[in-house]
């Protein structure tokens, strides 16, 4: 069942926060897009060239694989479940549990803000 009633499409977004093992700065702007159940984004600056998500809603929350090309020319690879929110001043909010999927394979949260 896909529940989800918040509609992500061309909404930017900033992080607030995140992992120490993760890439994403506030510096990195995200671009959602949605169609139905089905979500993905571009993302850029800071450490990360260019980025893409690709992902669908289940239930209440966001299921996606991302990719990206870093400054050093690395391309990372990932996934992440997302809970969507909407905080005190009205703006979406994303809560992320994501994990890489090379190198390490460590595991991070996130915390993303609509801008």
């Amino acid at each position: 069942m896909n529940k989800l009633v918040i509609n992500l499409n061309n909404k930017k977004f900033k992080s607030l926060s995140n992992s120490d093992n993760g890439e994403v700065s506030d510096a990195t702007i995200f671009h959602y897009y949605q169609q139905e159940q089905c979500i993905w984004a571009e993302y850029h600056g800071g450490e990360i060239i260019r980025g893409f998500i690709v992902g669908k809603i289940v239930n209440d929350q966001l299921e996606f694989t991302y990719q990206h090309l870093n400054t050093a020319f690395e391309l990372m690879t990932g996934k992440c479940i997302s809970s969507p929110a909407i905080n005190e001043s009205g703006k979406i909010t994303l809560h992320e549990r994501w994990q890489w999927t090379c190198r390490d394979f460590s595991i991070g949260e996130s915390i993303l803000v609509e801008i």
